[in-house]
């Protein structure tokens, strides 16, 4: 009677570490360790407390004890008890010493832009949580006893599978499951790439890009030279002894538009004669509006690519999803250099994506976005139209962003001027790389049209033309006027 006792507190309890010491009794000792953990913290205000029963089995004492020491923390104003609520810490208990807060002088701590209009991430209100919900329910209840283990660090096979069937399909992707290792992104692929030898420097970047990305390289030691660009893509007839060659090839980040086809063919041929490989950023492949779609270089020359994506710009960034479609010859040593655990992307994800992407729940999604993101396009080009019509945009046929051109020498002023009106977004100069020998450095903003809640588009819209420069001859007349 007794262990059926314990064994029904046990299940209805939350477990609460305390330790009972000193002298007094375990009542006294109780209170004492009870007040101990309010008054530094431990205990946040709203925190409920286990029941009674649950407590006194944990500690090994009375059911009593437990009930007489919460009575005195209540009535001392540490503790509240009402029916059905049980015993949670009082909101007006606050830790006392060194871990007290301390109101702030001053203005209260901005939380972030009034307008957020930084390119890289994708609309957060828009994430498909019912869809995704329905995924990962139908994942957990059909997982295998073995998606609890350890895992592969390969990535769970059915998502493997699933990606393979995808990127054939949706990017002309030509692999196999075994040839597909999963990853936790863009940032992560680099480093099992760079960080763990598979492949060394130097290697080849295009002209504009992260500095992100070149920093994470060069922590691991890796020189990046850099290609210029133009209306094309990459010039890459540039290319001479690098052992790599780093691309964006279905939307140039950030300057916009896909590698000419001549310039995909050459850039396969330098990586046969050279014996180097071609690293494929497929970052935001899915997003096209006025264009064909443009398939993956990797089609052209599996053995030579490697083609690298993620569900960063698509899904979430939050999710932590990517995936490296590699050349045979790079699997096993990708798979050493992540090690015998997987430890960066949940098994769970990775069998909720799977059945995202079989469901048909993925392409859904990802028409209905590009629908959205078109139509914000679109709205952000009229305002332009109306208000700026000197501004001419690019690199809008796909992505989630687009380029302002400004006038000559009005950069800096307008990302400070936007900075003024509470408006987030990038400088064009910021992609630059410090190295870079293009002839032409123009003038830009980096406009993230994807990332406000679409309440808050047509605000940040407005705030955004509201802070553009004038034409040149509009600001030197304003300027001669007395």
């Amino acid at each position: 009677m007794v262990d059926s006792w314990v064994n029904s507190a046990e299940r209805i309890g939350a477990d609460l570490h305390l330790e009972l010491s000193g002298t007094g009794g375990r009542r006294a000792a109780l209170i004492r360790a009870l007040r101990d953990a309010l008054r530094g913290g431990r205990l946040a205000p709203g925190t409920r407390l286990p029941p009674y029963r649950s407590l006194a089995a944990d500690l090994g004492v009375a059911r009593n004890t437990v009930a007489d020491a919460y009575a005195e923390l209540v009535a001392e104003g540490w503790l509240t008890a009402r029916q059905g609520s049980g015993t949670r810490v009082a909101e007006r208990a606050e830790p006392l010493g060194g871990s007290a807060r301390v109101p702030r002088k001053g203005p209260p701590r901005s939380r972030g832009p009034r307008h957020d209009l930084r390119q890289g991430t994708p609309d957060s209100s828009s994430f498909p949580r019912a869809a995704w919900a329905t995924s990962y329910r139908r994942a957990l209840a059909q997982a295998p006893n073995d998606a609890f283990g350890p895992g592969d660090p390969a990535g769970w096979g059915e998502l493997r599978e699933a990606l393979a069937e995808y990127l054939a399909r949706a990017r002309g992707v030509r692999t196999k499951p075994s040839r597909i290792v999963i990853c936790s992104g863009f940032a992560h692929a680099l480093r099992l790439l760079f960080h763990g030898r598979v492949l060394r420097g130097p290697l080849a970047v295009e002209s504009y890009g992260l500095g992100f990305h070149r920093e994470l390289l060069a922590a691991a030691s890796v020189r990046t030279v850099p290609l210029p660009l133009d209306e094309d893509g990459a010039r890459v007839d540039g290319l001479g002894r690098e052992n790599a060659v780093l691309l964006t090839p279905a939307h140039q980040f950030p300057t916009g538009g896909p590698l000419h086809p001549s310039r995909r063919a050459a850039v396969v041929d330098w990586a046969r004669a050279r014996g180097g490989v071609i690293l494929e950023d497929d970052y935001d492949g899915e997003f096209r509006y006025d264009r064909k779609p443009v398939g993956a270089v990797q089609g052209l020359d599996p053995e030579r690519v490697v083609h690298i994506g993620s569900v960063s710009k698509s899904l979430s960034p939050a999710l932590r999803l990517g995936w490296m479609v590699l050349p045979e010859r790079y699997v096993d040593a990708v798979l050493e250099a992540k090690g015998e655990r997987e430890g960066w992307v949940s098994v769970l994800d990775q069998l909720a994506l799977a059945d995202f992407l079989v469901s048909g729940s993925y392409d859904r999604h990802v028409r209905r976005m590009r629908q959205r993101y078109r139509a914000r396009r679109d709205r952000l080009v009229s305002a332009l139209a109306t208000h700026a019509p000197h501004i001419e945009v690019t690199g809008i046929a796909a992505g989630l962003h687009a380029v302002l051109r400004l006038p000559p020498g009005t950069e800096r002023s307008a990302v400070k001027a936007a900075a003024w009106q509470g408006i987030a977004l990038d400088g064009l100069a910021t992609f630059r790389h410090p190295e870079a020998t293009d002839t032409e450095a123009p003038d830009g903003l980096v406009v993230g049209y994807a990332t406000p809640p679409e309440h808050a588009y047509g605000a940040a819209v407005e705030a955004l033309c509201g802070v553009l420069p004038p034409k040149a001859a509009e600001a030197a007349e304003g300027t001669a006027r007395p």
